[in-house]
């Protein structure tokens, strides 16, 4: 015997899951402190798979925008050490 469906309940509404916690700390982290907004993203995809969470796509923003701003941030500090490596030496 099956399970009746949904369509059989006419006044029965599917199971919503909320929203990943883990997804929307990595889009506020990607601002704040990216690196970490990187482990939240990929742990936020991975319990979104197994839950079934709503999320996707804040998880996938936040992975985006932290892997952005940490190559910026890594180019800016790579700037920084390079001008001042330089500022030292000076030619006559």
């Amino acid at each position: 015997m099956s399970q009746p469906s949904y369509a059989e309940h006419p006044g029965a509404t599917p199971a919503v899951r909320g929203t990943n916690v883990m997804a929307i700390l990595s889009l506020v982290f990607a601002f704040v402190f990216s690196p970490l907004g990187i482990v939240f993203g990929h742990v936020a995809k991975k319990q979104i798979r197994q839950r079934g969470e709503q999320g996707d796509g804040l998880a996938t923003a936040g992975l985006v925008l932290s892997y952005v701003f940490t190559i910026l941030g890594i180019l800016w500090i790579v700037f920084v050490f390079v001008v001042a490596a330089n500022s030292g030496s000076t030619t006559s």
